[in-house]
């Protein structure tokens, strides 16, 4: 997203004329959440400025500076004082149509796994797929999958028992390690989202999104 992200953090770009964190702070307090822990790096102060506590979206926020950019497992695990029992990981270029509060629903319920992952029937449309699923858990997840029984995609969100987190050693790790040994271990269960994801990791996923929202405000 350079050069526009040279002096802006991804957080704030414009998407159908707001900064895109409110849109993504604003649909997670629609899905009933009440506080937020946002991991934070490059150009942290101007996110901090911009959302403040967080009251405005009827949510309180928690900040966790990851200078050192260790990873989305690395910088969730660097959090961990502030995360609670049960929690949801979403990615900040992400906007997921669903309802985010299933996730922990579905972890709440079922004492036979240690997390859940939204997943898409993607079919590799709009990435390239790598969960193969029944429909209720993540039979496997593979970043470099390329077998045709998977097709359905990573969402961008999970819930996590803290005490997957807790086990995991500090420093630098993706969450994709996580997931695949989760999924491995039989613990991962899916929660298959209806809507197609949205990113603005991208131009052209950037403007997706601006359509998309300012179609929904019609």
């Amino acid at each position: 997203m350079r050069p526009k992200t040279e002096t802006v953090p991804k957080a704030l770009l414009e998407v159908a004329n707001r900064p895109f964190i409110d849109w993504q702070l604003e649909l997670l307090a629609r899905s009933g959440a009440t506080e937020v822990v946002m991991c934070i790096a490059y150009l942290a102060d101007m996110i901090r400025d911009h959302v403040g506590d967080g009251s405005r979206y009827g949510l309180r926020m928690v900040y966790v500076e990851d200078p050192e950019l260790l990873g989305t497992a690395g910088a969730v695990r660097g959090a961990l004082p502030h995360l609670a029992d049960v929690f949801v990981v979403t990615y900040g270029d992400s906007y997921l149509p669903f309802d985010y509060g299933e996730l922990v629903r579905i972890l709440r319920e079922h004492d036979d796994c240690d997390a859940v992952m939204s997943v898409y029937k993607n079919e590799g449309k709009w990435e390239v797929s790598n969960v193969e699923t029944d429909g209720k858990w993540v039979l496997r997840y593979d970043k470099t999958a390329r077998a045709p029984e998977f097709d359905h995609v990573d969402y961008g969100a999970l819930a996590f028992r803290r005490s997957v987190i807790e086990a995991l050693p500090p420093g630098k790790l993706g969450l994709d390690v996580v997931q695949r040994d989760l999924a491995a271990a039989r613990r991962l269960r899916a929660c298959v989202a209806r809507e197609r994801f949205y990113e603005i990791g991208s131009p052209n996923g950037l403007a997706e999104l601006d359509a998309y929202l300012r179609n929904q405000k019609q």
